[in-house]
């Protein structure tokens, strides 16, 4: 294991979340994540441009840019599918207590 990655994601919230205001059921927001992913995975949309218009994290604003970090930093679900990842590739739909995410290694 690396002792240290770079990753963006993208993350969609839903209303069981904790501290969130989103009203998106968790259904809704698991249709959402996967339409984007698929999305992504055919070219129809960059990962940084649909982060920066859909992700509910402040991440957004820099294309989901999570910047380096070690692991134990995030949550366990998020360090487990960030540091399986090779650099430059795209995880699947990685479910958090903050909501789903789409997880991109960047180094």
């Amino acid at each position: 294991m690396s002792t240290s990655v770079r990753a963006s994601h993208i993350l969609l919230m839903h209303a069981d979340a904790p501290d969130t205001a989103s009203k998106r059921s968790k259904a809704a927001a698991l249709e959402a994540v996967t339409r984007l992913r698929d999305k992504i995975r055919s070219g129809d949309v960059q990962f940084a441009e649909a982060a920066r218009i859909v992700s509910e994290c402040p991440s957004s604003e820099e294309g989901g840019d999570l910047g380096a970090f070690s692991p134990g930093m995030m949550v366990p679900e998020f360090d487990k599918a960030v540091f399986a990842l090779s650099v430059g590739d795209m995880s699947d739909v990685v479910e958090t207590a903050f909501g789903y995410h789409l997880i991109l290694r960047t180094a």
